[in-house]
Order: C-alpha cells, then sequence, then structure tokens
C-alpha cells in the first residue's frame, strides 16, 4: 500500500497528459469489450455502495469506543476463570465492535496491564465478526441464504474456544515482544519502600491523568469525528482494493476457471481463504464481496472466506508481526487456518450451510 500514492499520482499524470493532448480515451480501450467493461463497473459499483454504510458505522463506533471506554473498565469486567474468560473473549466484540485493525495495539495495552493474554487474543480473533455491526452487514449481502450468514457466526464462536482452550493449555509465556525487559523492570522492583515509592508516584500519575481525561472531554468529543475519518480512509482503500480485484476477477475470468477449482471441495476451501488472507478487507465489508461470488463457489468455500478472513489476513498479520513473537504469529496463523477449514468441511457434511 505504500506505493499506492505514487501509482496514483502516475495514473493521474497519464490522464491529464491524454487530455492535454486530445487522445481519446476510448481508442486505448479498443480492444476490450464493452459488456466486459460495463460488468465490471457495475460488480465494483455494487460492492461499494453495498458495503459503505456498514463501513461507516463501524468507524463511528471504533472511534467513540477508542476515545470514550477505558482500559480499566475492560480490566474490571474481565473474569478470572478461563473458561469463562474464553467466552468474555469471544463475545467482547459484542460490546466492543473495533475494526480488526484498530484491536492489535488496543489488546497489547492491555495485556501489558495484566489481561490474560489467551483472552485478548481471542477478541482479536473473533471481534471482527462476533459483532452487532458484522451482523447486519452479513444478513444484509445473504438476504437468500440466512443459513449461510448464521454459520458464519456459529463457526467463528466455536474456531475462538478452540483457539482459546489451545492457548490456555500450551501458551507458557507472554507473546508480546519485548516482555524479558518489561520482567526485568518488574523483578528490579523488590525493595519494599522502592515499590511503596513507586506506587504513589504512579497513583499520583494516574490521578492526574484522570484529572486530565475529564477536562479533555468536551476535546474528545470533538476530535472523534476527525478519528472516525482517518480510519474510515484507512480502511476505505482496502475496500475499494478488494471490490476492484473482485471486479477483475469475475469480469475478465471465466466461469469455467472458477469452476475448476469450485467443483474440488478442499481447493475451493484453500483457494477462498488464500483469497481471503490475501484481500484484507474490513469485516463490515467482506460479507458483499463473499455474496458477489455466490454463484460460483459452494457456499461452504464462502463461510471459509468469510470466517478466516477478519480473524487473519495480510494487513493483520504484519501488524501482530510488530507486536507479537515470529513463533507465535507463526504457530497462531495455523492453528487459525486449521480450525477453519476443518469447521467450514464438518459444517458442510452435517448440512448446516
Amino acid at each position: 500500500m505504500r506505493l499506492a500514492t505514487g501509482a496514483a499520482t502516475v495514473g493521474c499524470a497519464a490522464l491529464i497528459a491524454l487530455i492535454f493532448f486530445g487522445r481519446d480515451l476510448s481508442q486505448i480501450s479498443l480492444q476490450l469489450d464493452s459488456a466486459r467493461l460495463q460488468n465490471f463497473k457495475i460488480v465494483f459499483l455494487s460492492i461499494i455502495l453495498e458495503a459503505l454504510p456498514f463501513l461507516l458505522v463501524g468507524v463511528l463506533i471504533s472511534a467513540l469506543l477508542q476515545a470514550f471506554v477505558s482500559d480499566k473498565l475492560i480490566q474490571k469486567l474481565t473474569p478470572k476463570n478461563p473458561i469463562a474468560g474464553i467466552l468474555f473473549g469471544s463475545l467482547l466484540g459484542i460490546i466492543l465492535p473495533l475494526c480488526e485493525c484498530g484491536m492489535i495495539p488496543i489488546v497489547r495495552r492491555l495485556i501489558r496491564k495484566g489481561l490474560p493474554a489467551y483472552i485478548g487474543i481471542i477478541y482479536i480473533v473473533a471481534g471482527p465478526i462476533i459483532n452487532p455491526v458484522v451482523f447486519g452487514a452479513t444478513f444484509a449481502a445473504f438476504r437468500t441464504n440466512k443459513d449461510l450468514a448464521y454459520s458464519r457466526f456459529y463457526l467463528a464462536f466455536l474456531v475462538s474456544v478452540a483457539l482459546g482452550l489451545i492457548l490456555y493449555r500450551f501458551m507458557k509465556k507472554n507473546p508480546l515482544k519485548q516482555d524479558r525487559q518489561s520482567q526485568q523492570q518488574h523483578t528490579q522492583i523488590t525493595d519494599g519502600h522502592h515499590h511503596h515509592h513507586h506506587h504513589h508516584l504512579d497513583h499520583h500519575h494516574h490521578h492526574g491523568h484522570d484529572h486530565s481525561n475529564e477536562a479533555s472531554l468536551g476535546k474528545k468529543l470533538a476530535d472523534t469525528p476527525g478519528h472516525a475519518a482517518e480510519e474510515f480512509f484507512d480502511m476505505g482503500k482496502y475496500l475499494i482494493l478488494g471490490s476492484f480485484i473482485t471486479g477483475l476477477l469475475q469480469t475478465f475470468i471465466t466461469r469455467a476457471s472458477f469452476s475448476a477449482v469450485a467443483d474440488q471441495e478442499l481447493l475451493s476451501h484453500l483457494f477462498m481463504m488464500g483469497f481471503a488472507y490475501a484481500l484484507s478487507l474490513c469485516s463490515t465489508s467482506d460479507a458483499f464481496v463473499a455474496a458477489s461470488f455466490n454463484s460460483m463457489f459452494p457456499p461452504a468455500a464462502l463461510l471459509s472466506f468469510l470466517v478466516f478472513g477478519p480473524m487473519l489476513d495480510l494487513k493483520n498479520t504484519l501488524m501482530m508481526l510488530a507486536v507479537f513473537r515470529k513463533k507465535f504469529v507463526l504457530k497462531f496463523s495455523l492453528a487459525i487456518a486449521a480450525l477453519v477449514l476443518l469447521g467450514s468441511i464438518l459444517f458442510d457434511h452435517l448440512g448446516f450451510v
């Protein structure tokens, strides 16, 4: 995406040059079928227009929550029992429907403040799917196939619970980077007087911080639209890119080429999972992209797309590598892929989709 600005600049410069020299743009596309171009425009614009309202709602809620919901409130609500903690992490998205891009820095901060790591990681996985904004978007996209819409949330919940049990059982150390340094800093505070002094300073700092937060309430309200707009443009580029690629695939790749993949059960699942990973769509809009493939791929393969993409894609993998240890991210990614693939195939054989 770093090349996007440069590519857009070159493209605009080329269009300006063509206009300046009086070239007819239709001469460039003589070899392209006008029907195909029309179909591309219809697919591209329909996906964007259908997904746009849900993306707007999602970024607005995300901006409000990031501005007004404190970390302390989340910690106070976090259960101590591991089973209850797993369920809490799996369903937290209903209360805090943040986009997956905004979850990782928040979860990192919460883990460093004492939130159990497995609960925070489950929230990263389940939150982008199990939240009210995605509920509405998915049911709007699959009006004629409500079973697939329900299956998306059932499978996402089961995968997040299974992943939580795995993490709680096998994750022996904090997965965050620089964890050793934080542990060394913690062990250095051994003297009781020093610890008391540190606590006093921390309490004093915290008191001052709360006071400043109260004083800046009006500023938070004024800044919320700006934060929402910033996140909208950040997420919107992925929606446009995904819609563009989807339009190209459906327009210029024949149905026979897709059917060669779609007719094979395992290959269709793997293709749609890889497609979701590469597109890196926001979970508030990916259902509309999946619905556009409704007549090409079986529902079970679309289910793999709908569940795997929000849990793991290219953009959040890069963000996770900046926050978590590389070995953990690799094992975590393989676990998600295996659970989603097995779950989608099982749902298909049980007749849920």
